[in-house]
């Protein structure tokens, strides 16, 4: 038997990524006056010139069709403080902006207070990936929060972690 022809079990390959640690963001975006937002960590850097970052989301997304059509997103980046809104956008069907302190960035988008940092993105390019789409954003403004003590908010082996340095 070749590789090529062995499957891969998704519950297997899940468990062997979770074994990469991971930051938590929260996607956000405003389109004609309604809140959107999910829970991401499949987030990363991908060019300092043009200043890029890619996100993926799964291509049955309720959310991703709104933040498409609005044509730009902020990624809040969250501190260990905020698993309860890591939780509260990951739910589907809920109301996930109950409770949320926001405000919007320099290109309208919403931004959440008490995030470690923000970026202000358009979106630059996506490209279908199997059962998910690659979604890259062009950084056109951030804002790096001044409170240096706080720590992010990291997913390992599925639970959320922090770092002890």
């Amino acid at each position: 038997m070749s590789l090529s022809s062995t499957a891969i079990e998704p519950l297997r390959l899940r468990e062997a990524l979770g074994h990469y640690a991971s930051g938590i963001t929260v996607i956000t975006s405003l389109v004609n006056d309604e809140l959107i937002g999910f829970t991401c960590q499949s987030f990363y850097s991908v060019s300092m010139s043009p200043p890029l970052i890619s996100f993926s989301v799964m291509a049955g997304s309720g959310s991703y069709p709104r933040i498409r059509q609005a044509g730009r997103f902020a990624v809040n980046i969250l501190s260990e403080e905020q698993i309860h809104i890591s939780n509260q956008f990951a739910q589907r069907g809920a109301d996930k902006w109950r409770e949320i302190t926001w405000e919007k960035s320099p290109l309208g988008n919403p931004v959440l207070a008490g995030s470690l940092h923000w970026l202000d993105c358009e979106i630059y390019a996506e490209h279908a990936a199997g059962d998910h789409l690659i979604v890259l954003g062009e950084v056109l403004a951030l804002k790096l929060q001044e409170q240096v003590a706080a720590q992010p908010l990291l997913y390992y082996k599925g639970q959320y972690r922090n770092i002890a340095a």
